[in-house]
Order: structure tokens, then C-alpha cells, then sequence
């Protein structure tokens, strides 16, 4: 039975303590027993990529434990395979990671700075008896690496005597040896039910240029080789790793064992975050990226990291997702609209009521006297009385929304058609008399009238009126880029064909060019986030935007079709 989370930083002690989730009441019990008196853990990611989403749950576990033990958090990059990692990657996960709040202190690491160490850890295994140098092709390796049913074979070279496997590993070291032509093997069991335990590879020759060490490596470490020697080597108490690595930590035990290290960290995993309907293989965005469907790793239609904080995604809106998501050791998928519920309620009491148009047709009040502008005081945030109010332009010329009116309405429709009196949010109430249309039938103009005795929205003579819409003053106004986003997956198909490309979704952007927004907007700055009245909460984007033009993401509409679930 899966153990869930409900708080990934829930109080060891007193409230909270009855909802600790497995690796809470591990790490609780390495502790009482004198396994460790610390905790220290980690984040590795290989710089191949940007981080997704479902790297968000590691970096806040990793973290979260550390700090509710009062531990420390390392980063580390594994930069073990020259040929995939690049610098602008390292940049982007170190600017996530810090985005999330996971402080790492001085705490920066690579597993290159260890690649001496691990050497000299291979030259150990060599010695004991228990590595060699084999010199299969990759594709007789598999060969003889058996199946999950049938045992797999020995190496011909598996019985080389440790001086001749120290002289040939010498030569990969000096570069004699060719890509491919030798590996390093572990010496373990050829017949093991885990296949991870047949004698994998610990070493590879790679004549590549590394970015941090340049030519002084032709041979790499393997990545179930190098993590625990890492973890080891920095003190790591507890190794959080997502459910694939199970398989693989008697690997990672036997490499701590055989390399002789003192108080070795402890491997656990969990489930990984699976999120409906998005995209987060590397290849598949790198695809993108390269065709041009996407404008980068960053963007605001993707689930990376990078994406979701250029969409306009805040932290504590990942975090609020994480905590839901939960820890467990059963794989689970959640919906996007869960997320989408997260930011909803991250933003609603901290996010300025601003008003836009975003399909504007113009209304003129034809009693309202010519040239006056006046302004009118409105609430930032009606259900945060303390964020203030802020005054608006109102005049005789102003936009609304081309869906707040219709010449000949269905019922239950209460907002303006000719003869109807509606209320201009904070403002007047109005009745139309009459509409202009252009030759293509398309309604350009609306013309009302307006009663001053109304003003803030409420009539003397108590009448009332059904309808209330928003609008924006023409004059003082100004035009801006806002961008709409949908899944960039179409949902109803799934996320990959037959053949394995994506099921593009070839609405999954709409740019609107000349949205009308309140003068107010014209300086917001990138990331700065409101709520656009029945529009949605909407971010600066901080890629395209520039000084006075800020360009505007939507970050999620205000419908929800996530119902929280009962307790």
C-alpha cells in the first residue's frame, strides 16, 4: 500500500507527524539507530537538457528533507557524457533550482571534479579482482548479456589476470585506445536475476573534450558507476531517486562496498510525477525546438521549468502541486487541471483586477458630454481589501468585449443588445439604442446612453439590472500583444502517434495583436502578474517584452474543470 504525502515538509514533530510520508519515517529510523546523525541529500541532474515539472518534485523532496532535518542540500551536475551536456543547460537548471527556493549555499558540485577519484576507485576494483577490460562490440554485449529469463554468458576476457586488465586500462587512459574498441567491466555475476548486476560497463573510451576539463579525460565514468562514488565522496546521507533506479541501487550498493567507503549513503526511491497530456522527453522538445514549433526550451506551451516561470507559474504554486501529488512509492499521473488549480489559488489574493479587452469593439455614450474624462476609484482586489484601489480613466468613448453584445440574444442573455440597460463595472448604467455595421455585417460601433445618477453602479431609484460588463476608456487606453495559450498536445488523440511523433495540437497558440488594457499596464514589467476581469490570470512575458510594450501570457483562464477532492 502506497504511503502519500500531504506535506513534503510536514513538522517532524507534534502536527503533521501522524501524515509522514515513507522516506520521512526512513530517514526517522536510520536516525534512531545511529545510522547517520545528519542528513544530507542531494539534486544531480545531467545538464543535457532543461528540467521539467517532474524534476520539480525531486529538487523540493531533496530540499524539503534537508531542511525539515535541519541538513544540508547539495547541487551536483552529473557531467559524465561530454557529448549531450551543454553550458546554457547548466545556466538554466541552476536558474530553476534557485527559482524554487531550493538553496543549496556554496554547495555547487559537478561529478567531474571527483573523475581522479573515480579512477582511482577503478584501479582499486582492478586490483581486488573485481573489474576487467573487456573487449566486446556493444552489440555482442548484448549478446551475451542474457535476457530476463535466461542467464547471460561470460566475457572471454573475464579471466584476465589484473596485470594485463591495469595495463590495457592504462592504455584507454593514455588515448591508445580507439572509441569503442575496450570497456571496463564490473566483475560481478553473469547470471544474476538483475540484469543491472552482469558485469555492466563502469568505464567507456570517449576521445571527446569535456567542458570543464577539456582533453585530460579520453575515458568516462558510467552513470551507475559515478553517482555512488559521488554521493560517497560528499557525505550524502540519503540518495532520493525516482522508482526507475530500484533496479539499480544493488549496483549502487555494491559500488560503495567494493570501493571501500566509510558510512555510506543510503539509496531510496519514489514515484515519479507523471502529468497528463504534456510533453517532457528531452528528444521530443529538442525536436520541437529544432523544427521551430516552439520558440525554446522555455516555451510558455511546454512543461519545463523554464516554461511554466515564463508562462507566469510561481513557485509556490509548483510547490502547492508537489505537496498534492504527494510521495509514494505507487506510480500515479495527475491531471493538468490539478496545476492549473494551483496557480488559480496562488494568484486569486495576491494578483491586481486590472481591466482588458482582449476582442474590442467600441461603445460610445452619445449623452456623456464631449472631451471629459473623469476618474473612478476601483478596488485592486475586492477580496483583499488591504491591496488598495487605484483610479481609471471613464469617457465617452470606450471598448468592451465584442461577446458583451448581440443584436438578437437567446434568452437568459444579460448583457447589452439594443433596448437593454446593463451596469459598467464600477462606473454608470447604460441602455443601447443602436449599433453600426460595416459591410461585411461585422457590428463596429455601439452607441448607448448612460445615467449619471448611477455612478459607482448602483441606482438611487433602487432599480436593478442584470448585467454587469467591463470595459476600458478609448483615449487613454493602449494596444497591446496578448497571448493565449492551449495544451500544445492535442488531448482528444493522446500524446503520440503510432509511429511515436507528437499529436500536435495546431491551436495550441493564439496571438492577439491589439487587445485594449487600462493605462495602468504599459509599465508592468516581466513576470508581473494580474487577474484580467473574466479573462484570466495573465504574466509579462519576460523573453519578447520590452520597456512600455510589455507583451502579456495567460497563465490559466479563470474556469476550472479541477473539483478538489474530498478529504
Amino acid at each position: 500500500m502506497a504511503e502519500e504525502l500531504t506535506n513534503v515538509n510536514a513538522n517532524p514533530e507534534g502536527e503533521g507527524a501522524t501524515s509522514r510520508h515513507f522516506i520521512e519515517r526512513e530517514i526517522d529510523k536510520d536516525l534512531k539507530e545511529g545510522v547517520y546523525d545528519h542528513v544530507c541529500t542531494r539534486f544531480p541532474p545531467e545538464p543535457n537538457g532543461f528540467l521539467h515539472i517532474g524534476h520539480a518534485k525531486s529538487i523540493l523532496l531533496n530540499y524539503g528533507m534537508a531542511k525539515e532535518y535541519n541538513g544540508k542540500f547539495n547541487m551536483r551536475f552529473d557531467d559524465t557524457n561530454p557529448t549531450k551536456e551543454k553550458s546554457e543547460f547548466m545556466d538554466a537548471i541552476i536558474e530553476d533550482v534557485k527559482w524554487l527556493g531550493a538553496d543549496y549555499e556554496d554547495r555547487l558540485f559537478y561529478a567531474s571534479d571527483y573523475f581522479d577519484q573515480m579512477y582511482e576507485d577503478a584501479v582499486k576494483l582492478i586490483k581486488k579482482g573485481k573489474a576487467y577490460v573487456s573487449e566486446l562490440t556493444a552489440d555482442e554485449m548484448r549478446e551475451y548479456r542474457g535476457t530476463l529469463t535466461e542467464p547471460g554468458k561470460n566475457d572471454p576476457n573475464r579471466d584476465r589476470s589484473v596485470e594485463e586488465n591495469l595495463r590495457l586500462f592504462e592504455e584507454m587512459k593514455s588515448g591508445k585506445i580507439e572509441d569503442g574498441a575496450m570497456t571496463l567491466r564490473a566483475k560481478i555475476d553473469m547470471a544474476s536475476p538483475n540484469i543491472n548486476m552482469r558485469d555492466p560497463i563502469i568505464y567507456r573510451v570517449a576521445h571527446m573534450s569535456h567542458a570543464r576539463c577539456g582533453d585530460k579525460w579520453c575515458i568516462y565514468p558510467m552513470y551507475d558507476f559515478a553517482h555512488p562514488i559521488e554521493d560517497a565522496i560528499e557525505g550524502i546521507t540519503h540518495s532520493l531517486c525516482t522508482l526507475e533506479f530500484e533496479d539499480h541501487r544493488p549496483l549502487y550498493d555494491w559500488v560503495k562496498t567494493e570501493c571501500e567507503y566509510q558510512n555510506p549513503p543510503r539509496q531510496i526511491e519514489f514515484a515519479k510525477m507523471y502529468l497528463n497530456n504534456v510533453v517532457t522527453g528531452k528528444r521530443y522538445i529538442k525536436r520541437l525546438v529544432e523544427d521551430g514549433i516552439v520558440d525554446g526550451w522555455d516555451d510558455p506551451r511546454l512543461v519545463t521549468i523554464a516554461s511554466l516561470r515564463r508562462r507566469g507559474f510561481t513557485p509556490e504554486s509548483i510547490k502547492m502541486f508537489v505537496d498534492m501529488c504527494g510521495i509514494s512509492k505507487a506510480q500515479a499521473t495527475a491531471e493538468y487541471a490539478m496545476l492549473e488549480y494551483c496557480i488559480r489559488e496562488d494568484l486569486k489574493l495576491k494578483a491586481k483586477r486590472m481591466l482588458a479587452i482582449l476582442d474590442p469593439v467600441k461603445l460610445v455614450i452619445d449623452n456623456y458630454p464631449e472631451g471629459e474624462i473623469e476618474y473612478l476609484e476601483i478596488e485592486n482586489n475586492k477580496e483583499v481589501p488591504e491591496m488598495g484601489t487605484r483610479k481609471i480613466p471613464f469617457g465617452k468613448e470606450l471598448y468592451i468585449e465584442r461577446e458583451d453584445f448581440m443584436e438578437e440574444p437567446p434568452k437568459k442573455y444579460f448583457r447589452l443588445f439594443p433596448g437593454n440597460e446593463v451596469r459598467l463595472m464600477n462606473a454608470y448604467f447604460v441602455t443601447c439604442n443602436s449599433f453600426v455595421k460595416d459591410e461585411n455585417g461585422v457590428v463596429t460601433e455601439i452607441h448607448c446612453t448612460y445615467d449619471p445618477e448611477t455612478k459607482g453602479g448602483d441606482s438611487p431609484d433602487g432599480r436593478k439590472v442584470k448585467g454587469t460588463i467591463h470595459w476600458v476608456e478609448a483615449s487613454e487606453a493602449f494596444r497591446a500583444e496578448v497571448r493565449l495559450y492551449e495544451n500544445i498536445i492535442d488531448e482528444e488523440k493522446g500524446v503520440y502517434n503510432e509511429d511515436g511523433s507528437l499529436n500536435l495540437n495546431p491551436n495550441s497558440i493564439k496571438v492577439i495583436k491589439d487587445a485594449v488594457l487600462e493605462p495602468e499596464l504599459k509599465n508592468a514589467q516581466p513576470y508581473d502578474k494580474f487577474q484580467f476581469v473574466r479573462n484570466g490570470f495573465f504574466s509579462v512575458d519576460s523573453k519578447d517584452s520590452q520597456p512600455g510594450a510589455p507583451i502579456f501570457n495567460r497563465i490559466v483562464s479563470l474556469k476550472s474543470s479541477f473539483v478538489l477532492p474530498k478529504k
